[in-house]
């Protein structure tokens, strides 16, 4: 059986979550608690040594790292429905679309950057939202400028099948939405978050879904 090991809130294994629920693909999960700082433990950082989820453990051993990496094997492995268009130019786009959120909007926002903000650096919580939300802001801003305005955009990021790029975004949404930013501004990447959050694939991986979110 394939394992996942991740964190019910963690952004990166919620992606592959949605991955492998899009591929129709069973696997299990084992829970890693970065509150409690389960990522350091010895049995964690053998899977992963920069001590961070997900990892995904295949029925065949092999162990991969990185969730957009993840994303990508399953899709080549599991090729139908696929997470990537046929086309190079299509292909481009929903990667530039998946690396605008992953890239540029997620390290800066993600558990081990708050915490180190508060624990090392001392701002309190209304300093620490500021900062959260600034980014999310400015990213949010130029990714709701792309999928408006470009050709390739239809009822998800490219066209009109979740790809790479909508698996990106969702925990993002996600993760505004629980952190209190404004979205009014952004009414496609809402409309895009709403249909894709109509379908199992993105329902059922939802954090509080989640063995160990309860």
């Amino acid at each position: 059986m394939t394992t996942l090991y991740g964190y019910y809130r963690s952004s990166a294994a919620y992606r592959v979550r949605i991955a492998l629920n899009l591929k129709g693909l069973d696997y299990e999960q084992a829970p890693v608690n970065l509150v409690k700082g389960e990522q350091r433990l010895d049995a964690n950082l053998a899977r992963n040594p920069q001590g961070l989820v997900p990892s995904l453990v295949t029925d065949h051993g092999l162990v991969l790292n990185q969730s957009l990496a993840i994303c990508e094997y399953l899709d080549e492995r599991h090729p139908e429905p696929p997470l990537l268009p046929a086309d190079a130019e299509g292909r481009a786009r929903v990667r530039s679309l998946a690396q605008l959120v992953a890239c540029e909007i997620h390290p800066l926002n993600n558990l081990r950057v708050l915490k180190y903000l508060v624990g090392e650096l001392g701002l309190d919580d209304e300093a620490k939202l500021s900062w959260y939300r600034h980014w999310i802001a400015e990213g949010f801003a130029a990714l709701e400028t792309q999928l408006s305005r470009e050709a390739g955009s239809g009822d998800f990021c490219h066209g009109d099948t979740p790809s790479l790029a909508d698996i990106c975004l969702i925990p993002q949404v996600y993760n505004a939405e629980r952190f209190a930013c404004d979205l009014s501004h952004y009414p496609t990447i809402r409309r895009i978050a709403a249909n894709c959050r109509a379908l199992p694939a993105f329902s059922q991986a939802a954090p509080e879904a989640q063995p160990d979110a309860r």
